[in-house]
């Protein structure tokens, strides 16, 4: 799939996306005859919101995941929560990403992505406002799983939506929430201890500050809750790059009309379509185990590299920054590498980069963790970048909004259920072992798997030719 044209030719589109010229009324509005501003106002106005939306969104998306991690011993104190459960807790967040994840086709397909994403924030906010009130383990537990629901179908549904309105953009806006998440990550493991301290040392409070950023995350959302109706009526791609007047204009309202007629033709044939059966794409189940095994390193870097660095003999603030360095580099990445995958037909070589960026990290945290302690850490915070990438392929590997939204479930919920005895299983071998060496040998080891699915997840090739 190419990225950014530098052409308007009318091109067919899936259904449900937005012409760079259609003539877009708002909700309850008669479009003015001859008036083709106003639709382009209106046009630009919700491609505005959306793309505040999704940046908004992505920031939410871990702060309930990284801020807990930071207050883990403070919570686990106060709560009487036994190591056990300590440690479950830290394996709920893939759980639920992997059980309300598949859910999010059928909600998408009765209420619209926009409505359901709206709702995955609010459920978020919810989380966590009741969080900090909870009298007991099970009270938090369940706040904690609200929460956690909220951002799995988001994440679902965050492809689904770019695809939806930017298809040819599908790298520059995945880069741009990519790196709203990774900041999003970064800024809340940071920042949480610190602001604890600052509003009094009460955990209770260091957590409920971030129901605050959920709740502005619901706003851009809820004008869009109705474009689940608008949209079956708007054809195209919302890449337009200019606006005209005079022949310009209506050459431009010529482009949009033909453009409009042929996706309203694709949207009709994907409504006819049979459905699509995602388990019998190889390029789905590839995508799926490397969306897994990614995920796998992350939540194992997240959990357990400042750990490593600190029974190494690095000092527990420096083996912090480290920690934080390494979620930082998702930042540029993030918006980097997704625009470089859409210009590659085979994104095979960018997986095999960072898969070799994480072999040589993990290398060094075995021989000479606290002497290039920097280093490594850098090496794996590049590798980190695969998620943005994967995002990015389930993109390319579809050519219609249903087909996007089904990979999109599929590839998630199959990748986080893989990623869910990471953790505990490092856990296990650092406990018996007592040390390192296995471990990291693990962690090394999985990365050869994951350039070999990534490498067939790559391919130039759509799940519903597979199918």
């Amino acid at each position: 799939m190419p990225d950014e044209p530098e052409t308007l030719e009318p091109t067919a589109r899936p259904a449900g996306t937005i012409a760079p010229a259609a003539i877009v009324a708002p909700p309850g509005a008669a479009p003015i005859a001859g008036d083709s501003s106003v639709p382009g106002r209106a046009h630009r106005w919700t491609l505005g919101l959306v793309t505040l939306g999704l940046v908004l969104a992505a920031l939410n998306l871990r702060p309930a995941i990284t801020s807990l991690g930071a207050l883990l011993e403070e919570v686990s104190a106060d709560l009487h929560m036994s190591g056990t459960v300590a440690g479950v807790l830290t394996s709920v967040p893939p759980l639920c990403f992997a059980i309300f994840g598949i859910t999010a086709p059928r909600l998408a397909r009765r209420f619209g992505p926009a409505a359901v994403v709206c709702a995955g924030m609010a459920a978020i906010f919810a989380g966590l406002v009741l969080r900090p009130f909870a009298g007991g383990t099970a009270g938090f537990l369940a706040a904690s799983a609200l929460a956690l629901m909220g951002i799995a179908v988001s994440n679902v549904l965050m492809p689904v939506i770019v695809k939806r309105y930017f298809p040819d953009r599908i790298g520059s806006m995945t880069g741009l929430y990519s790196m709203a998440l990774a900041l999003g990550t970064s800024v809340a493991a940071a920042a949480t201890v610190p602001m604890t301290q600052a509003l009094g040392g009460d955990w209770r409070i260091g957590l409920g500050v971030w129901a605050a950023v959920a709740a502005l995350a619901v706003l851009p959302w809820i004008p869009l809750v109705r474009d689940r109706d608008r949209d079956r009526g708007i054809a195209g791609t919302g890449t337009g790059r200019g606006t005209g007047t005079g022949a310009g204009a209506g050459n431009e309202a010529k482009t949009g009309a033909k453009t409009g007629a042929k996706a309203e033709a694709t949207a009709a044939a994907d409504r006819t379509a049979a459905p699509l059966r995602i388990t019998r794409s190889r390029t789905a189940w590839a995508l799926g185990c490397f969306f897994g095994l990614q995920a796998t390193g992350a939540y194992i870097t997240m959990g357990w590299m400042p750990q490593i660095f600190r029974d190494a003999g690095v000092p527990a603030s420096t083996a912090g920054v480290l920690l934080a360095v390494t979620m930082v580099m998702g930042v540029p990445l993030a918006f980097v590498i997704p625009r470089l995958a859409t210009r590659m037909k085979n994104q095979g070589p960018i997986v095999v980069a960072l898969g070799l960026c994480g072999l040589s990290g993990y290398t060094g945290l075995l021989l000479a963790p606290a002497a290039g302690a920097w280093v490594w850490a850098l090496l794996l915070g590049i590798s980190n970048c695969s998620f943005p990438l994967a995002l990015t392929m389930i993109g390319m590997r579809t050519r219609t909004g249903a087909g996007v939204v089904r990979l999109s479930a599929f590839a998630q919920s199959v990748g986080y259920l893989i990623s869910i005895p990471g953790p505990l299983l490092v856990g296990v071998l650092y406990q018996h072992s007592g040390g390192w060496g296995l471990p990291i040998a693990l962690m090394g080891g999985l990365m050869v798997p994951q350039m070999i699915v990534g490498t067939l997840a790559g391919r130039d090739r759509t799940v519903e030719d597979e199918c």
